[in-house]
């Protein structure tokens, strides 16, 4: 039996050999970028990665996800590796789409990737079969949290659940057998030179669509006779604005709306106009606070001028359950790939949300983050900058850590698990947060 180190290394030059196919999709993934639930040209490069090594797959997971097992001599415990297969938005971007404005500018394509050099470590390498446990590589939909009302079409449809991609592979049952999740997130170079961080706190988050309904007239005419929606959005976003002080500091709340829809034309009073937002915060019970104040405050702007408002609350996104096991076998192994003096073991709360959160709060779960980038993340300027690091060096640490737990008879995952406690079971999740 080869030694655990010895593995390491196997992976790791099993890495570098297809390094050039794992920054061939990173790339190619960049260049063509698709909207959550829509990623189908990606979803295409993934399989076909896959499919010249011979690694099975099942596909069409929730709209365009991929699920490809990787099965160990034993299975002691089942690890999931997830990558994003989607972008956000950001139309003045180099490689943004010219029609949906969809960017990779919060690197995604950096987990696909990564994704793809867990699979060449493992498939075909004879690491497996030295291994107590499986690994399920999970290419994901859907992580953005955007086109909220063409996603609340999707739910109507009985397309999905879930808005995320992540949730809706809980309801769908494909994380049913997986004991633990692992993945990484790329993200912006800093001042100290740093090249990962294990994990970050992360805010969890509600989604909510407003529309208010009020009366059409001539505008110029006789507006007299409307009942002018536009101005009941106005007034409700004021009311939003004036709530922001009563949110702590400690709770790190962010409300950040959006007007979707201002009407119909100029000269027609507005009828028909809705809003797109999120109440963002580190902990459920600021969040439900806060969604209460910024409900009363949309409401209070249709009832200032008799618009109707019909507000219309989903399930966003779970903060973060950080698992400090995981968390310190990671960390130790990007130590050893960049040096202690490069690794920080804890960031700083991140204000932004995932739903790698909903998974954390069901099994054990990890996002750590590699750094290789430059721009803001979300923005027209982000650019993958190191490609050693956020591609190859990702993969590294990913499968790195997956040896770590599932070598010998796959102790470490089965500490990991036992020291786990989940804060809702699946069925429990299902119930209180998706069907909030």
């Amino acid at each position: 039996m080869a030694s655990r180190e010895e593995l390491k290394r196997m992976a790791c030059e099993a890495i570098d050999k297809n390094r050039e196919k794992v920054i061939e999709i990173g790339d190619s993934i960049f260049a063509e970028p698709e909207l959550g639930y829509k990623e189908f040209k990606t979803a295409e490069k993934v399989k076909k990665a896959m499919d010249e090594i011979g690694l099975k797959y099942e596909s069409e997971v929730a709209i365009t996800g991929i699920v490809a097992p990787l099965k160990g001599k034993k299975s002691n415990a089942r690890l999931a590796v997830m990558g994003e297969l989607d972008a956000v938005v950001a139309p003045e971007h180099r490689c943004a789409d010219k029609i949906t404005g969809a960017a990779h500018s919060c690197g995604h394509n950096c987990m696909i990737a990564a994704l793809m050099g867990v699979a060449y470590a493992f498939q075909n390498t004879g690491i497996m079969e030295e291994l107590s446990g499986d690994i399920v590589l999970m290419a994901v939909p859907a992580e953005e949290y955007v086109e909220i009302e063409y996603r609340n079409e999707l739910k109507k449809q009985g397309k999905i659940h879930f808005l995320g991609g992540k949730q809706e592979f809980i309801k769908l049952g494909a994380m049913d057998d997986i004991d633990m999740m692992i993945m990484q997130h790329s993200t912006p170079n800093d001042a100290r030179g740093l090249c990962g961080i294990p994990n970050a706190g992360n805010n969890g988050f509600m989604g909510k669509l407003i529309r208010y309904i009020g009366k059409e007239a001539h505008s110029g005419g006789a507006p007299h006779l409307g009942i002018n929606a536009l101005n009941a959005a106005t007034l409700g976003l004021t009311a939003v604005h004036m709530q922001r002080e009563t949110f702590q500091d400690k709770d790190s709340i962010r409300v950040h709306p959006i007007i979707t829809k201002g009407g119909d034309l100029v000269n027609v009073v507005p009828a028909d106009v809705r809003i797109e937002t999120y109440i963002r915060g580190a902990n459920m019970e600021a969040i439900i606070d806060a969604d209460k104040k910024v409900s009363r405050a949309f409401k209070a702007g249709g009832d200032a001028v008799g618009a109707e408002t019909v507000i219309t609350d989903l399930p966003g996104y779970l903060p973060m359950n950080l698992n400090y096991d995981l968390m310190d076998i990671m960390y130790e192994n990007m130590i050893d790939l960049f040096g202690k003096d490069k690794v920080e073991y804890e960031g700083a709360h991140m204000s932004g949300s995932t739903d790698a959160g909903d998974v954390s709060y069901i099994m054990p779960t990890m996002q750590s983050r590699i750094f290789g980038i430059t721009g803001v993340g979300h923005s027209s300027n982000y650019e993958i900058s190191d490609k050693e690091l956020a591609y190859i060096g990702a993969a590294k640490c990913l499968a790195m850590t997956a040896i770590d737990l599932l070598y010998g008879e796959a102790e470490k995952a089965i500490e990991v698990k036992a020291n786990f406690k989940p804060l809702m079971t699946k069925e429990e999740y299902l119930k209180v947060w998706g069907k909030l």
